[in-house]
């Protein structure tokens, strides 16, 4: 992906092997945290920070699945047009709460509206369909997967 590879020239991500335990792990966590964002009773800050670690870890999960990783966390919303297709209206929209996640988390000040929580959440859902539905790296006819027995 030449978008990418542009990325690795100037040092914003580099590549790094995918590791299936790895990316099996980021969706478990994800699934997880959109389980846990639905329960009745908790507060909206709650819920969104939720959805918001979910579609992180997503969106985490898309860039090691092609073989990169950064250290940016914003930088793997901007990428999901690259990695699963996200239009720019809808990563724009997981970088919009990735501001108010650091608003939050660094100087203590979490305004959420509804309708951007129904946002998040209906955004992290349509990524853990697409991250999960990323196919394996092919393997060769001589290397065994467990899952093939």
């Amino acid at each position: 992906m030449k978008a990418l590879e542009n990325l690795v020239k100037v040092k914003q991500i580099h590549r790094e092997p995918f590791n299936q335990s790895e990316f099996d792990g980021m969706l478990n966590a994800a699934q997880n945290k959109i389980t846990d964002a639905k329960l009745d009773g908790l507060s909206q800050d709650s819920q969104f920070m939720l959805a918001y670690g979910a579609a992180h870890a997503l969106s985490l999960a898309a860039l090691r699945f092609h073989g990169y990783r950064t250290d940016s966390r914003y930088l793997v919303f901007q990428c999901l047009q690259h990695t699963v297709g996200f239009s720019n209206a809808q990563w724009r929209v997981l970088d919009s709460c990735h501001k108010k996640r650091n608003l939050a988390e660094y100087e203590g000040h979490l305004e959420i509206n509804t309708a951007l929580l129904k946002e998040l959440m209906a955004l992290t859902e349509l990524l853990f369909e697409k991250v999960k539905s990323l196919k394996q790296p092919k393997t060769t006819s001589s290397e065994h997967r467990e899952d093939d027995v």
